[in-house]
């Protein structure tokens, strides 16, 4: 039997159609625009006054690494458990079509525009996306499965394409796994550590390296450098027991959602720039093998 499933699906029409006034209509976009602000401050409230809401913001974060803060926020208020998302057309252009009864998750799109006196702005938009697990995927193909990395490789990709010179050393002060050396910027490491304390240390260290460089505008470069290195360790499948957030709620004590926002932004921000050096050298181990198998 056919099945005409697929047709019973359309994505929801964003143009006026005639039934607001111009006004209107801008001013139902600006009130929906305003809903998801209020949620995203309300949320990143929330997750400054608890330690365990700040740890389901970095998994969230984890998890869409390339999303910015806020929308990481609006995800998490939405569906933290989400694991994929696009919308309506996305998921059309893959073979899949949205299931019934499915609640949009609302993130925001920024756009470019032309103010009044003729500079450039940047305003956002209400972008609506689904999450993989309201999609019907039957007429989908099959996602690649993402490469598997051994510890020996995570590890290699971490250093190797790090700014400054990483050097193993038999004993440091104190229960300290790394330690960088503020004259010369060059990170020492403890030898004989296990894997996931040796990447925790490293990725600790060339986290607040990012945060230095990037200016320092965070209350505390080394929570933030702690917590980015959290985000690390949760996307690349390390092991994450040993992290303890209780002084999140201190460390967030009087902030304003824009404060918040703020440090949030600087904690992926260093995640983030250390992800994509990862990336180039994953790349490049993966065209060398490449290479070497056509000769």
């Amino acid at each position: 039997m056919n099945s005409f499933d697929d047709l019973l699906n359309n994505s929801p029409a964003e143009q006026n159609n005639g039934q607001l006034s111009k006004e209107d209509f801008a001013a139902k976009k600006q009130a929906a625009r305003e809903a998801v602000f209020e949620l995203s401050d309300n949320t990143a409230m929330e997750v400054g006054a608890d330690d365990g809401q700040f740890r389901q913001y970095l998994d969230v974060q984890s998890t869409f690494d390339r999303y910015s803060a806020v929308n990481a926020l609006l995800i998490m208020a939405q569906m933290p458990e989400a694991t994929r998302l696009g919308d309506f057309d996305h998921w059309k252009g893959q073979g899949g079509y949205i299931k019934s009864g499915q609640t949009a998750i609302d993130i925001l799109e920024p756009h470019e525009y032309t103010k009044e006196d003729g500079t450039p702005g940047i305003g956002y938009n209400v972008k609506k996306v689904f999450d993989l697990s309201q999609v019907d995927t039957r007429k989908m193909k099959p996602a690649p499965m993402p490469p598997t990395r051994t510890e020996r490789q995570l590890l290699q990709a971490l250093i190797s394409k790090a700014p400054m010179k990483i050097s193993g050393i038999e004993n440091l002060s104190g229960d300290l796994g790394a330690y960088t050396d503020r004259d010369t910027g060059e990170i020492f490491v403890r030898k004989g550590m296990e894997f996931a304390d040796t990447f925790r240390s490293v990725a600790q260290e060339l986290c607040y390296a990012e945060v230095e460089r990037g200016g320092g505008n965070t209350a505390d470069p080394m929570f933030t450098a702690y917590s980015a290195a959290y985000i690390l360790c949760k996307k690349y499948g390390v092991d994450t027991k040993s992290f303890d957030f209780k002084a999140a709620p201190e460390m967030f004590r009087g902030f304003e959602p824009k404060d918040v926002k703020q440090e949030l932004s600087v904690i992926r921000k260093a995640a983030d720039n250390i992800t994509e050096r990862m990336a180039k050298q994953f790349d490049a181990v993966s065209k060398a093998a490449r290479n070497q198998e056509a000769r």
